[in-house]
């Protein structure tokens, strides 16, 4: 049963009915649903400051996850660089010394990328965080791609050092293996026929007319030529990187003008043709147009035993043979 409101008129000094008009009904609903609206408004605006929606928290909890997986690349990379920083050191200071070339620059290897200072990922927008990456990952892949070609230009190196090695001269003319057949040294020594003191620019090695005289050392035939004076039968080996030989006083020659020859090859054999007292081998090692003591050149025929008697054997004070 719906309550009946009086009020007590003060004019009328009796008690009436309250009456309320539609208009003051109508203004009361209205300031109610204003008042519910903006106190909803400012509950929402609260619990939206302090409080997540569940779809907030799935994009929280996916940027944390986002921070450990770059944390993790981020460890990663460092070991990487770290690793291809070691590989850089060796290429520079053992592998390119050995083989005299000239270290690359950082700078080549980085690829002149400006390196940025590390700051802390939580004061990283998303944006600078995969512009970091990448430029570490760029610069990385640019290391590899320099490297890469390093090793190739060690590789060829290695593949030249071997053919220079094997160019050389590095065994004796004529087998010596119980190196008696030296018979006169480089560097000043009586001349057979003047009797007097003059340069000796070579190893005289005696043996028997037709012994078999070696290349001691891979090259191209420069010179071989017949004749009754001077070296006599002789042959000159061009074997590149400065070095050629001389091979004089042959009886017979083997090899042509232009051949080429391995070490081991034989080139002629002893005769006592040209300027000889006797059947020899006159042999020459000239490096860079100069003649240089050829007693040094053995290193593949001789332990240190045996160098150090040739070397004696060597420096004696003799005759020599032409």
């Amino acid at each position: 049963m719906k309550k009946v409101k009086y009020f007590y008129n003060t004019q009328t000094l009796k008690y009436e009915k309250l009456v309320v008009s539609v208009r003051v009904k109508i203004l009361r609903i209205l300031g109610f649903l204003s008042a519910a609206i903006v106190t909803g408004i400012l509950f929402l605006s609260v619990a939206y400051r302090f409080l997540d929606s569940p779809k907030e928290k799935n994009l929280r909890r996916e940027i944390d996850q986002m921070k450990e997986q770059y944390d993790l690349l981020k460890d990663r990379l460092g070991e990487v660089k770290g690793q291809l920083s070691e590989l850089q050191h060796r290429d520079n200071e053992i592998y390119r010394v050995i083989f005299e070339a000239t270290p690359i620059a950082d700078s080549v290897r980085a690829g002149d990328i400006v390196k940025k200072n590390e700051e802390k990922l939580q004061t990283l927008t998303n944006s600078e965080v995969i512009e970091a990456t990448s430029n570490t990952l760029a610069e990385i892949t640019n290391r590899i791609k320099i490297q890469e070609k390093s090793y190739l230009q060690i590789d060829d190196l290695i593949k030249n050092k071997q053919k220079m090695l094997a160019s050389i001269p590095a065994i004796q003319p004529v087998a010596n293996k119980d190196l008696d057949r030296i018979a006169s040294g480089f560097g000043y020594r009586v001349d057979p026929i003047y009797k007097t003191v003059k340069f000796h620019s070579g190893l005289d090695f005696a043996a028997p007319s037709g012994t078999p005289i070696y290349a001691t050392g891979d090259g191209t035939v420069e010179d071989a030529s017949m004749s009754e004076v001077g070296y006599g039968n002789h042959v000159i080996l061009n074997h590149g990187y400065g070095y050629k030989t001389l091979y004089g006083h042959m009886v017979r020659i083997k090899v042509k003008r232009g051949q080429a020859v391995k070490r081991g090859d034989v080139v002629g054999w002893v005769g006592s043709t040209g300027k000889s007292t006797g059947p020899h081998c006159h042999y020459e090692v000239i490096k860079n147009n100069g003649k240089v003591d050829p007693v040094f050149f053995f290193f593949n025929d001789l332990t240190a035993e045996q160098f150090d008697r040739m070397l004696k054997v060597a420096r004696s004070s003799n005759q020599s043979l032409d």
